[in-house]
């Protein structure tokens, strides 16, 4: 079962739980890896790359936000939930109070991406509305993405190809090859951390017909998934250098392998509660990586 981290919360507190600020860092990494790009081509457009970070920041808020709320009303989050702690199922928020902040951050986020329209043009508002519509049907409307096998290809989308590319051509005002690739690393990145939710869920999962593809494919695929990939994101670079598309500084990245012995190893014996420890350590993993690899490519050229 889910406990307090804290025995009374201040509000603000709560509102940090939340938001879970944590997982933020699968946001975060794509926009520091397409301003890494825009950088290294010549490209040095900072408000741009800020408006970029605001946007997926805050869609990533409003989806977290979302998720509480829906994951409560469809009864995956109850008191035998073993992740950390949900503030709409443990009575710390009611409802309505994170339905509206839910909307608040919507909004907020569809300000933002208003001005990502103004900046490169009409094909940003199909982009805002389609990233706004999936982060609603996550795990909201009729047809939830992640109750039906395809919360991975979401978070592979989302959380690796949509940032990384829209944040270089906002700054750059084209696509380039690198994007596409360096995208790969977030991408697997996002999908490692989602694996690790639905190998520790799997049992509640499949009570409440929560279809992860850990639920439909089992627990053999979750943890052959995890380093999977693991090894997708450590080949990417070191693929880039072996292509000629970048110089030997883009294998900085690898210092960080360390950090991912201690989730694989937990990913590949451990099961339930115990695999709340690899969420943050892959999620310590993912920031070590990206930042190692934003610089390798921002101090890169080609070979």
């Amino acid at each position: 079962m889910n406990t307090l981290p804290l025995s009374s919360p201040t509000p603000l507190q709560i509102w940090w739980m939340a938001i879970r600020p944590k997982t933020l860092v699968a946001g975060l990494v794509p926009v520091l890896l397409g301003h890494a790009l825009a950088e290294r081509d010549g490209y040095h457009a900072p408000g741009a790359f800020l408006v970029a970070l605001g946007w997926t920041l805050l869609i990533q808020i409003a989806c977290n936000l979302n998720n509480d709320y829906c994951d409560f009303k469809r009864g995956a989050d109850t008191a035998e939930r073993l992740g950390p702690v949900r503030v709409t199922q443990s009575g710390l928020l009611s409802q309505e109070a994170v339905l509206a902040a839910t909307v608040f951050f919507f909004a907020l986020a569809v300000l933002v991406g208003l001005q990502l329209v103004h900046m490169i043009g009409p094909p940003a508002l199909v982009l805002v509305a389609v990233s706004v519509l999936a982060a609603f049907a996550y795990t909201g409307g009729p047809y939830p993405l992640g109750y039906n096998g395809l919360g991975d290809v979401a978070v592979f989308i989302f959380f690796g190809l949509v940032p990384v590319a829209l944040t270089y051509y906002v700054e750059a005002g084209h696509f380039s090859s690198l994007v596409w690739m360096s995208a790969l690393v977030p991408g697997a990145l996002g999908i490692a951390i989602l694996t690790v939710n639905n190998l520790r869920d799997v049992k509640t999962d499949r009570v409440v017909g929560k279809r992860t593809l850990v639920v439909l494919l089992g627990v053999g695929f979750g943890r052959f998934q995890y380093a999977a990939v693991l090894g997708i994101t450590v080949l990417t670079p070191v693929a880039m250098w072996a292509m000629g598309l970048v110089g030997p500084t883009i294998l900085l990245p690898l210092l960080s392998l360390p950090l991912a012995l201690s989730p694989l190893r937990r990913v590949l014996t451990q099961s339930g509660a115990s695999l709340n420890e690899a969420l943050g350590e892959t999620a310590r993993f993912e920031l070590a990586f990206g930042l190692l690899m934003g610089a390798g490519l921002w101090m890169s050229t080609a070979s």
